[in-house]
């Protein structure tokens, strides 16, 4: 019984099938297309996809473009369902004062990272860093619960947001520096190094409320980027979305 998950982005659609909606499932199919393209999956990549069985979503976007996803899944019998973060599934527990409000790429993040952390033995607390267009910064305690997390911009807008308001200042291909000495490098170090800090930050916060060290687990299309620069120990984990929601679907779809 295949599953597709679908993970969509501020700026890009990844899309995973898997040969069920379980974890450690075999991977099928797999791709990623930017939003403006997306009106062409069903004659494109989708178009010879075997029909999944039962679908789930993650979506940021706004609802102009998930109506837009639906259009193209006509060509399958299938409804999808749509991830909304709730007070507790697969193993975690919701702290957000109004739980629905987290965003449900946070929500699926940790689940994913939760389950990733118990696989490798007894539970830890955790912090759990998306890099994108935005960054969020996690907490969570070794019992499951989320406790909150933090909210920055991501690379983009800070460069967009400096070169926009100050003169001179244009967006940069600079590299990180310890010690920058031009602009470039002085505008792409600040950038990495503030979200590096607020990294290091929640994890000082963890590690002082729950009295042991957190395991740290970094994702995000810009991830990469910032693994040179960080001076904690984390895991750089590609499809941290794509595991939530297999975890998640081994719940909503037993039958499927």
């Amino acid at each position: 019984m295949t599953f597709l998950a679908l993970d969509i982005g501020n700026t890009r659609l990844k899309w995973a099938q898997y040969a069920s909606p379980l974890p450690d499932a075999l991977l099928l199919a797999q791709g990623a297309e930017f939003l403006e393209n997306i009106d062409r999956l069903s004659d494109g990549a989708w178009n010879g996809l075997s029909a999944p069985h039962c679908i789930l979503g993650c979506v940021v976007a706004a609802d102009a473009v998930k109506r837009r996803l639906q259009e193209q899944m006509e060509l399958w019998d299938v409804s999808p369902q749509w991830v909304v973060s709730s007070e507790a599934e697969a193993g975690l527990r919701n702290g957000y004062d109004h739980p629905t409000r987290l965003g449900a790429d946070r929500w699926v993040a940790m689940i994913g990272a939760y389950h990733r952390m118990l696989a490798q033995g007894a539970p830890r607390p955790m912090v759990v860093v998306m890099v994108g267009t935005a960054v969020t910064v996690e907490a969570v305690d070794a019992s499951g619960k989320f406790l909150g997390g933090l909210i920055l911009p991501g690379h983009g807008i800070m460069l967009r947001a400096l070169e926009s308001g100050t003169a001179g200042l244009h967006v940069p291909t600079g590299e990180v520096q310890e010690f920058p000495t031009n602009t470039s490098d002085a505008l792409t170090s600040g950038g990495t190094y503030a979200i590096a800090g607020a990294v290091e930050r929640m994890v000082q916060h963890v590690r002082q409320h729950c009295g042991a060290e957190p395991m740290c687990i970094m994702t995000g299309g810009a991830g990469w980027k910032m693994a040179p620069s960080m001076s904690l120990p984390f895991e750089l984990v590609d499809n941290l979305i794509f595991d939530g929601l297999l975890q998640m679907a081994a719940v909503r779809f037993p039958a499927c």
